[in-house]
């Protein structure tokens, strides 16, 4: 019987194949196209991101007109104080926290209070800071746009 095993050396010189890819300045190419859209994209987007970012001014005064209801409802009286409310505010991002807002009771007392919710980031860089206000009807709006 003769033996048909091929050698080592030969099999190995025909299973090497090429794999296609792409080269490095493909990629460079292709980086280049992708930063540059993303650049043409980004002042559209601009309004739409200080739009999902006011909600949380949004949210956070809302909350706050909630535990001034109660406070109200139980003292008779609206309330000078975040602390005195149980309000607790988020630690800011300009002081390494993760709240854009700074949340304020602007004045409170039998008839009513006014809080404001002022950011403490500049969305958009145009040097303008986005400030919400509630009461206590619970008419909430925005007094300064960004």
């Amino acid at each position: 019987m003769q033996n048909r095993s091929l050698p080592l050396f030969f099999l190995k010189k025909n299973t090497i194949r090429k794999v296609s890819a792409f080269s490095l300045p493909e990629l460079l190419v292709v980086l280049v196209i992708i930063g540059i859209l993303v650049l043409i994209a980004l002042p559209n987007l601009m309004p739409l991101i200080s739009k999902a970012k006011s909600t949380e001014a949004q949210q956070q005064i809302t909350f706050l007109h909630s535990l001034q209801k109660s406070h109200f409802y139980t003292y008779s009286r609206y309330s000078p104080s975040l602390e005195e409310l149980g309000f607790e505010q988020q630690r800011l991002v300009s002081d390494g926290g993760t709240a854009n807002y700074l949340i304020e009771i602007v004045e409170a007392n039998e008839q009513g209070f006014r809080a404001t919710a002022t950011a403490v980031v500049d969305f958009d860089g145009d040097g303008v800071f986005n400030v919400w206000e509630i009461d206590q009807d619970k008419s909430l709006r925005e007094m300064v746009k960004d």
